[in-house]
């Protein structure tokens, strides 16, 4: 902001008094009045006489304002001084020149610091009296001291550490502050040194109206600002405007400037007598301050508030690269946890549990309070986040409403109200996409702001005049900025908006990798599939076409092995006549078990005829077909309640019952053989999870000899016997091989619940979707 601009907003309130309400336009270089620890004196740069007198010049040197207008100051120097001077004046800009210099034409010949620039066409000449036994030299040893530690800091906190504890040292006021701006102009207390009995400051923040627009412009012109006693009366300028304009000389430049009113009831509220600033200037933009506060009054001489400024302009030339090594340093912690991220991920087979399961985790990755992983309907966290109900209500705001596949703010609850019930974990979200359709998420978190500072006394309640009006103390402005800053986190840095964006196209090309990986395993197992389809095809129509044709040289086997024992029994002794016997014996089994393989080809080979059966009337077939058996066996078979109606191949289903009846008469050593089958309880699953509600599950349980355990697999395999051929009436051992591929043609499954000594039922599902 330039003068003019200062000078035309400001214009309005020079003859009005300052308020709360018009703080924020006082025009603060341009107060017409002095701090009276010195006197001020404003020449005509054409002529050299004085244009302009502070009323306190009789205090000083007993010579009335008004006796030094219009005058070459002949009343104060020596014609030789005065030629100095004199030569001086064209050399003279807005940069201040010190003269130390006796006033031999004043009585008692005091000595003065004359502190001399040019500025708004008027030469400025301000006179600081030199107290006794002031110190003028500067310990350039502390300096050097001063500077070898800023510049050996290893990061900017540290550094501003170092600078506090350096002006504390050359200046002894009892509390230096380093004061950060944000980027919204609210600051925080980043560095302290002070007396060990003060109230600490540090981590305090304020908002940006503590110190308004055209102070910030004045810091930017005006390295430092001193105030020796905040209750000094000020001392008018003689006369108070200027000579060619109708307001007062600007002060910009002015060691002397008279201050705010309000600036100085804020110090006194704050117990401050004494205070001092120097700005910190990076890139041409105030970056923060140098705040100074002593107790009671303290004049601090011009050399050491030099040397103070020395180390401010100094902290501020080095402060671009310790802020730049800062954020180089944050960066490198950043991209080596992703890599190292990046290798866990490629090393887990479910690429998510590489985000989560060791260290370093996405919650590594930056600077937050917690992290939360969205990913097919499941939801993992990681450090402090909202509860998982309030995740799953975040993700389905996400998915409604932002279509960008990085999105991050610092204020939740302003896009949704609901996020007022977690800022205290989550006020502020960064959160990535983790496929093309919306739905899964990697989300940080950051808590609200106010969340992680503390102030140990501001339960304290703040300080009222009897008419209502507040103090401004730093008590207040910290109250006045958790408003402005309720519901918000720190912001989320550019470079970690990036990271985030590098995390989720890294993890994009992972899912692209495993689907391609995938495509290509489907591909192969496609093609192993028709081969082995095929070759399945090849088996069966070879154990079709062998079964079928063995069958008729072995029906001729047999049937010449009962010739031979019908026409020449009585010619052959009894051994001859024994192996004919067995000889018939085994063509038998032979054609029965040609006549298994032959049935088992044929289930891979046909189509199911599928259709409506009502099971009650398919049963019913096999209960009539079985009853002979039944009797002959006292055996029973019990339906339990009705059985469905269901779509299947009934012939197919037909064979399942009866092998499963037969079986349960044969392998029972019970007197009473029983017999039960029903519908299964709905929760009841195979073992490859058919059944409710997809799967209509049905059991056939019988009182027999019962299964070991280990043998309930190898019972399903084809002509797998338990016991001797003449045992529980023989059989072939094909029957179940080919009872579970007929439930298998029906997309279901069969199994067995047995204990040796204690019956079995036997479980199969039928597909309701055929």
């Amino acid at each position: 902001m330039d003068r003019a601009t200062l000078v035309n907003v400001n214009e309005p309130l020079l003859n009005a008094p300052v308020t709360l309400t018009n703080c924020d336009r006082e025009p603060i270089h341009i107060p017409g009045s002095v701090q009276p620890y010195g006197f001020l004196l404003c020449l005509n740069p054409a002529n050299r006489r004085v244009t302009h007198a502070s009323r306190n010049t009789a205090a000083h040197i007993g010579i009335e304002a008004e006796e030094l207008l219009d005058t070459d100051l002949a009343q104060l120097l020596t014609p030789a001084q005065l030629a100095e001077l004199t030569a001086l004046y064209p050399t003279l800009t807005e940069t201040p020149r010190l003269l130390g210099l006796r006033l031999d034409a004043v009585a008692g010949q005091p000595f003065y610091k004359l502190i001399m620039h040019r500025y708004d066409g008027l030469l400025w000449l301000e006179f600081e009296p030199v107290s006794d036994g002031e110190a003028s030299a500067v310990d350039l040893s502390s300096l050097n001291v001063a500077l070898g530690q800023m510049l050996a800091a290893g990061s900017v906190l540290e550094f501003c550490q170092h600078a506090t504890d350096q002006i504390r040292d050359i200046t002894g006021f009892d509390r230096v502050l380093m004061y950060r701006f944000a980027e919204d102009a609210s600051g925080e207390v980043v560095a302290e040194a002070k007396r060990d009995d003060l109230e600490p400051y540090l981590g305090l923040h304020y908002p940006a109206t503590d110190i308004p627009q055209q102070a910030r412009a004045l810091y930017l012109k005006n390295w430092l600002r001193f105030i020796p006693d905040v209750n000094y009366q000020p001392a008018p300028l003689v006369p108070v405007l200027h000579s060619t304009t109708s307001r007062p000389p600007d002060m910009t430049h002015a060691v002397l400037r008279s201050v705010s009113p309000i600036h100085l009831e804020y110090l006194r509220n704050m117990g401050v007598a004494a205070t001092m600033t120097i700005s910190v200037i990076v890139d041409g933009q105030l970056w923060g301050l140098m705040t100074c506060h002593h107790l009671t009054p303290r004049l601090v001489s011009y050399e050491l508030r030099e040397l103070s400024l020395i180390v401010g302009k100094t902290f501020s030339a080095l402060l671009k690269s310790k802020l730049q090594n800062d954020d180089y340093a944050y960066q490198l912690h950043i991209r080596e946890t992703q890599v190292r991220l990046f290798e866990q991920i490629g090393r887990h087979a479910n690429f998510i549990e590489g985000l989560y399961q060791r260290r370093p985790t996405v919650l590594d990755v930056f600077d937050c309070g917690g992290a939360a992983i969205c990913f097919e309907g499941d939801i993992i966290t990681l450090g402090s986040t909202p509860t998982k109900p309030q995740i799953e209500e975040l993700r389905q705001w996400l998915r409604e409403n932002v279509t960008q596949e990085v999105f991050h703010t610092t204020s939740y609850s302003r896009h949704n109200p609901a996020g007022l019930a977690i800022r205290g974990t989550a006020s502020g979200l960064l959160a990535i996409s983790l496929a093309q359709e919306p739905g899964d998420y990697l989300i940080w978190f950051r808590p609200e702001v106010l969340q992680t500072v503390t102030w140990a006394g501001k339960s304290q309640k703040a300080e009222v005049h009897q008419d209502g009006q507040i103090f401004l103390s730093p008590r207040q402005s910290f109250e006045a900025w958790k408003q402005t800053v309720d519901n918000t986190s720190t912001p989320w840095r550019p470079m970690e908006v990036q990271a985030a964006q590098e995390i989720r196209l890294h993890l994009s090309d992972v899912r692209l990798k495993i689907y391609n990986e995938l495509q290509a395993r489907a591909a192969s197992l496609s093609k192993l599939n028709s081969e082995l389809e095929r070759s399945n095809d090849e088996l069966d129509s070879f154990a079709y076409v062998a079964s079928h044709d063995l069958k008729e040289p072995l029906r001729g086997i047999h049937n010449y092995s009962i010739f031979l024992l019908e026409d020449y029994a009585d010619k052959l002794d009894g051994d001859g006549v024994n192996k004919l016997q067995t000889l018939v014996r085994l063509s038998q089994r032979m054609e029965s078990l040609i006549e298994s393989l032959l049935q088992l080809s044929r289930v891979g080979r046909l189509e199911l005829a599928v259709q409506e059966v009502d099971l009650n009337e398919l049963l019913d077939e096999v209960l009539e077909l079985l009853q002979p058996r039944l009797e002959q066996l006292h055996a029973s078979i019990a339906v339990v309640d009705a059985l469905p109606t269901l779509r299947c191949d009934p012939v197919r289903l037909r064979e399942v019952f009866h092998n499963l009846f037969t079986n349960a008469m044969r392998y029972s050593d019970k007197p009473e053989r029983q017999i039960t089958v029903g519908l299964a309880p709905a929760k009841v699953r195979g073992p490859r999870g058919t059944g409710s509600p997809s799967h209509y599950v049905f059991y056939v349980r019988a009182n027999g000899i019962g299964i070991d355990p280990k043998h309930h697999d190898n019972i399903f395999k084809i002509f797998r016997r338990l016991h001797a051929q003449d045992k529980y009436g023989g059989g072939t051992g094909a029957g179940l091989s080919i009872a579970r591929k007929m439930i298998g043609r029906h997309d279901g499954e069969m199994w067995v619940d047995s204990v040796l000594g204690s019956g079995a039922t036997f479980y199969f599902t039928v597909s309701k979707h055929l």
